[in-house]
């Protein structure tokens, strides 16, 4: 007979959890595996809230595993190693981001890009090597091998680094790979979310020009006074998008719900690119004539892999960037979800775990 999610490991541990597709969170006691020779476990102190999270949640997905503890972007410091852990020690702070196993050995890993290994595990809801359900960091403690955990540099306040293991890892590695970073550059960023506000951020680290292309005028200000975009577009307005024909070299584009590439294609110059790095529920529609018309790519691109995750982490540090946050109780959850599923978030929530994660 099954254990229960409680009974399953030796360490106890307690967080909140989905259990169906209604996505409603509830506390929930479950446990961890004991700390393994290469393992490192930490006090869960925030946890990042991902948009990702909000599709797991209600299975918007398709592949959702319940009882569901959500959560990627989390941080807290080491209270436990195992005895062949060389780069950590106890208290030191760390994260863990949206992995925490791949396969070690294919070309992907030998490369340092576990986020595209074919067997990777995802933080939760999915299957460890031992056949147990992964669960997230909306939780008081976390395991994780050794090689899936990153340092937070002592200058970033944890809160506000914790979103920067999706968030911020998700848009640096974009920028560099498809060699978006270099100064004098012009880029665009759709969406001025979660990931979007960090684009930004990073984009204006690297010496690069930003447009923040938005749907309505309600972000300007935030965009060009608080995040400091170069400008502003609106992509309704037709006046402004033909002005803007043809002066991209690059678009970030982070939005997750449908909505027409057209446009974007015709802001990039020749050669230029469009990554994409939302996750639409349904497919969108690839117009591949103005492509063609000027040798543009369309492109994607999913988190990064540890070594780029640790020099993101870093860069930030060295940089002062964070996300901005909005943190919450975790008895505040359900009502966060609801408000992120309006977009009614400046730009990230983060819970406070380790100060309102009571058991129950």
């Amino acid at each position: 007979m099954a254990k229960s999610p409680q009974e399953e490991h030796p360490v106890k541990a307690f967080g909140w959890a989905a259990r169906d597709k209604s996505g409603h969170l509830s506390p929930f006691h479950f446990s961890r595996r004991a700390t393994g020779e290469e393992d490192v476990q930490f006090k869960v102190l925030y946890c990042g809230i991902c948009h990702s999270d909000l599709h797991h949640i209600k299975n918007e997905w398709g592949f959702a595993m319940y009882p569901m503890v959500p959560g990627h972007e989390i941080v807290g410091e080491v209270t436990e190693i195992g005895s062949k852990v060389r780069n950590f020690k106890v208290g030191d702070k760390v994260g863990v981001g949206c992995i925490v196993n791949s396969c070690r050995s294919c070309d992907n890993c030998e490369n340092d890009l576990e986020n595209y290994c074919p067997k990777l595990i995802p933080t939760y809801s999915s299957i460890n090597q031992d056949g147990t359900l992964t669960q997230g960091g909306y939780s008081d403690i976390m395991v994780s091998n050794e090689h899936f955990v990153v340092h937070i540099p002592d200058s970033l306040p944890l809160d506000a680094a914790a979103p920067l293991l999706c968030a911020g890892i998700t848009t640096y590695s974009p920028l560099k790979y498809f060699g978006l970073d270099k100064p004098g550059m012009h880029i665009g960023v759709v969406g001025l979310g979660g990931l979007g506000h960090v684009a930004v951020k990073f984009a204006k680290a690297f010496g690069v020009k930003v447009t923040v292309i938005s749907t309505s005028l309600g972000k300007k200000d935030e965009a060009l006074g608080h995040l400091g975009a170069d400008s502003f577009l609106i992509s309704k307005d037709e006046e402004q998008m033909q002005a803007a024909m043809g002066t991209m070299d690059g678009i970030i584009d982070t939005v997750s719900a449908f909505h027409p590439l057209l446009p974007l294609i015709g802001l990039l110059k020749s050669h230029g690119k469009l990554i994409m790095l939302g996750a639409p529920d349904r497919p969108l529609e690839l117009p591949v004539f103005p492509l063609l018309a000027g040798r543009k790519i369309i492109a994607g691109s999913g988190i990064g892999g540890m070594k780029e995750t640790q020099e993101m982490l870093d860069f930030a540090a060295k940089h002062n960037i964070t996300a901005d946050i909005e943190v919450i109780p975790v008895d505040y959850l359900n009502t966060a979800i609801a408000r992120l599923e309006k977009a009614d978030v400046k730009y990230r929530f983060v819970i406070d775990i380790g100060n309102t994660l009571k058991h129950t």
